[in-house]
């Protein structure tokens, strides 16, 4: 894709405007959906699309500037990249919404990516929806193009000078039935998590996350045995030890050039296929029903309870 537009949008977050360097039609998307960027460096990262996903000639991205990150956000905010080409992969979506009487979008910081995106779809067709966007005075983006939707529905927090709201009980009014959708900090997605597990099932609950969860137990791997991966285009067989992770094995023997990122299960760029045996998912990805399915898994960190498994690879 064609990088057409870098803008500022708020201190240390820019947007990016993607196009097809033939100006053909990009292929559709829902709000929640993201983009795999392979940058300049090799580098790939995750981004929401932001955008309207009524425009089929652009995809908007926004990437907030964390220098002690892991590099992408400060290659992209440093690196002339106006004019350049960058490989995508995507868009797909884990944060989809789903039917509901009623929503209640809680975005931290640069959560709000995704949240814009559903507010302005729910607007569109009519649906009951609030937002709750939390985060520091002054570096804020999109706080009017929320409100350009209708300023009844949103409710802007600036934590710094305010505090953050009681998350809590802001749940504990929602009627049966809402779904809440929350993307931002692991402290405001714990918070959420909370309050939500206090609530009786009266609600449904996504989450998307930007880093692992810190309050998640480590994955016990004493128990792990060796793996026979078969990757089914290639028809090459190895063996995963008890040690190694299959991505790793599958990088180091056979495919050097697999999609991946952030090797601890939560941005979903190795996501694959599974063609045949029973994975051991390990993710914060996927959630219980996708699971339940057995049909992807994050070979960053997912193993098997079956002997063998067949990846679309």
């Amino acid at each position: 894709m064609l990088v057409k537009q870098i803008r500022s949008e708020a201190p240390r977050v820019v947007t990016l405007t993607l196009i097809d360097p033939a100006g053909d039609a990009l292929p559709p998307w829902e709000p929640g959906s993201h983009l795999d960027l392979v940058l300049p460096s090799g580098l790939t990262r995750q981004y929401s699309l932001c955008g309207d996903d009524w425009d089929k000639t652009s995809y908007t991205v926004a990437i907030q500037h964390e220098p002690e990150g892991r590099g992408g956000s400060h290659e992209v905010h440093t690196t002339a990249l106006v004019g350049r080409r960058l490989t995508a992969r995507g868009p797909r979506n884990h944060f989809a919404l789903a039917p509901a009487t009623q929503y209640f979008l809680i975005a931290g910081g640069i959560g709000i990516t995704p949240v814009l995106a559903m507010a302005r779809a729910l607007e569109r067709s009519g649906q009951d929806w609030d937002v709750l966007y939390c985060g520091h005075r002054g570096s804020m983006p999109f706080i009017n193009e929320l409100r350009d939707l209708d300023p009844h529905r949103v409710t802007i927090a600036q934590t710094d000078q305010e505090g953050r709201p009681d998350v809590a009980a802001l749940i504990d009014r929602l009627p049966e039935g809402t779904a809440v959708y929350c993307c931002g900090p692991p402290s405001l997605i714990a918070d959420v998590e909370t309050a939500c597990a206090n609530a009786d099932d009266r609600l449904r609950l996504h989450i998307e996350r930007f880093s692992a969860n810190p309050e998640a137990p480590p994955v016990q791997t004493d128990g792990d045995s060796p793996i026979e991966i078969e990757l089914a285009r290639s028809g090459t067989s190895i063996t995963v030890p008890a040690n190694r992770t299959i991505l790793d094995a599958v990088r180091e023997k056979i495919r050097a050039d697999v999609p991946f990122s952030c090797e601890e299960g939560y941005c979903g760029s190795c996501e694959t296929r599974v063609l045949d045996g029973t994975p051991d998912h390990r993710d914060e990805v996927l959630g219980a029903n996708e699971h339940g399915r057995n049909s992807t898994m994050m070979i960053c960190v997912s193993r098997a309870t079956s002997k063998r498994l067949v990846l679309d690879l």
